[in-house]
């Protein structure tokens, strides 16, 4: 992409904004009955974790020590439902709005683009078990849409 283009991350507003939007979003999954029990034994850490791993496929610094690998790990064997990533997707909708996210259509449509791919790979990957091999994994890199396509920031105002 062109330097004068931000990234995903810089658009969001950066580690800042993703540490927000995470923290929320756990808060409100430890509340949920649908999918608050798949993180019962959550880690105080984990929002960090998680918003680190965003900020990386968004195009920020690479602070998520595990890579797509370490996050494929976590699913596995989970189990999940159609009814649980549904839900995770809408909580995550929900706590972008609270912590202000970017409320562009470009931003996102990008951002539930990642959540909707991303929550489906989870899902996948949640019910192989031992057949998922994380090693053949790459890192997701998340941008504005196909390069040299059609979506790209709004002018700042």
């Amino acid at each position: 992409m062109s330097q004068d283009i931000p990234t995903l991350y810089e658009w969001a507003g950066g580690s800042e904004a993703l540490n927000r939007l995470t923290q929320t979003f756990y808060d409100k999954v430890a509340q949920d009955p649908i999918v608050g029990p798949v993180f019962k034994t959550m880690s105080p850490d984990h929002p960090a974790h998680v918003a680190a791993f965003i900020g990386e496929v968004f195009g920020g610094p690479k602070t998520y020590s595990g890579g797509h690998r370490e996050m494929v790990m976590h699913h596995l064997g989970k189990h999940l439902t159609e009814e649980q990533r549904r839900r995770w997707i809408n909580l995550l909708a929900d706590a972008a709005d609270a912590v202000g996210l970017p409320d562009d259509p470009e931003f996102r449509s990008a951002f539930m683009g990642y959540v909707e791919w991303g929550s489906r790979l989870a899902k996948m990957n949640s019910n192989l078990g031992e057949t998922c091999d994380p090693e053949t994994e790459p890192m997701p890199a998340w941008g504005w849409g196909v390069p040299g396509g059609p979506y790209r920031p709004p002018d700042k105002k």
